[in-house]
């Protein structure tokens, strides 16, 4: 717990928004997507899937491959805690849907499906063809419930460890999003970025979810940072988002958002 309140103090004296921010690429997406006011209608259906999940009375005895949770005690797990406290927060779904469609993303790959909501606000708009990655079959099978109802037919479901899907990928599929929100790891989270590098284009996003959880997942992230085909980092506490971009000058930023 202070590991991250230190961090997230460290955060808060480093950040900025948008005044100073002299890349043209990172300005144009900090004002035209971080900080865009539009009401999508993806947020609407976001909202309403989130709505159901907290109220629901539900209980999954999940397998937890990761790293470990620092919420539940018990692998006996509420929907509705989950909901809550573990699967992406009202704020970042918003984030990304925004992401997905300012990037214009065709094809994304999530690892790390959970109870799907973080998929619904990559997917729900039916626009996106995506491959989920979980290795607990218990909540991919939750999650897969809600796509159906929701007739999300362009994501695909995969019950897997990370390692082993990722080893199975055609080595000619490339995704324009890549998000990595399971298993949080620092060790497994490089070697995860390490096997996804040949997946990227050069336009691709990578987003690292909890990138302050621990020291381990700081030492991750800044040697992602310092990777040699990486030009563009932004650390917004939460997320870390990485871009190859070869035209850009290679710049680290750490933006409120």
């Amino acid at each position: 717990m202070w590991f991250k309140v230190k961090a997230f103090l460290k955060f808060l004296w480093h950040s900025k928004n948008q005044h100073g921010i002299h890349s043209p690429f990172v300005y144009k997406l900090i004002t035209k997507c971080f900080y865009d006011k539009s009401q999508y209608p993806s947020y609407k259906l976001w909202n309403e899937v989130q709505q159901e999940l907290l109220n629901s009375e539900d209980i999954l005895e999940v397998e937890d491959v990761g790293a470990g949770s620092k919420v539940f005690n018990s692998n006996k797990r509420p929907v509705s805690k989950i909901a809550k406290h573990v699967s992406i927060s009202r704020k970042r779904a918003r984030l990304m849907i925004r992401l997905v469609d300012y990037l214009k993303i065709e094809n994304a790959l999530e690892l790390g499906t959970s109870i799907g909501l973080g998929s619904i606000s990559i997917a729900g708009s039916g626009q996106v063809d995506m491959k989920t990655i979980e290795a607990c079959s218990v909540t991919l099978d939750y999650a897969q419930d809600q796509f159906e109802k929701l007739r999300l037919t362009r994501i695909t479901s995969i019950n897997s460890s990370f390692a082993e899907s990722l080893a199975g990928l055609k080595s000619e599929e490339k995704f324009d999003l890549v998000f990595i929100d399971g298993h949080h790891d620092g060790k497994a989270t490089l070697e995860y970025f390490k096997s996804l590098l040949k997946y990227k284009h050069n336009d691709a996003l990578f987003i690292f979810d909890d990138i302050h959880w621990s020291p381990s997942m700081e030492m991750a992230w800044e040697r992602i940072k310092t990777h040699p085909e990486v030009q563009v980092t932004i650390d917004t506490f939460q997320w870390g988002l990485v871009f190859f971009r070869k035209e850009q000058v290679k710049q680290d930023f750490i933006i409120r958002v």
